[in-house]
């Protein structure tokens, strides 16, 4: 990984927070996405200082960010918004995608749409994954 590059997180449940900490803990730089002022007001509290809010109803909106995104991390919320962000985030990287999900949606939507690792976790802890992050 570049020392430049972000690790991008949609971390709209508890695994996705404790994968915030996580990424805290070890000193990545990293960056939270959200669709609603809740989720970006959330993140702020979490401590996460690099956020970025998309509409995901407005395709002219999906703008590169001003950080270079490297690896995302996207913990499943429902298999729309997960879809949505799969399409914004392909765009802004060519990186690999994950998806961390406790449901049994299909894991062939998500990569047909861009994902390279869809991973099924009911605990949803996935600190394992952090260790290819480390720089």
């Amino acid at each position: 990984m570049n020392a430049q590059e972000f690790v991008l997180v949609s971390a709209p449940n508890v695994a996705g927070e404790q994968f915030i900490k996580h990424l805290v803990r070890r000193g990545i730089p990293f960056a939270a996405i959200a669709n609603n002022k809740i989720d970006f007001e959330r993140l702020g509290e979490l401590g996460v200082t690099h956020r970025i809010s998309v509409d995901t109803t407005q395709i002219q909106t999906w703008a590169v960010p001003d950080l270079e995104i490297g690896r995302v991390f996207l913990f499943e919320k429902s298999l729309n918004l997960c879809c949505r962000y799969i399409q914004i985030c392909r765009a802004w990287t060519s990186k690999p995608i994950y998806v961390i999900t406790g449901s049994s949606n299909p894991r062939l939507v998500y990569k047909g749409l861009g994902a390279n690792h869809v991973i099924h976790s009911s605990s949803g802890d996935v600190a394992f994954l952090i260790q290819d992050l480390v720089p």
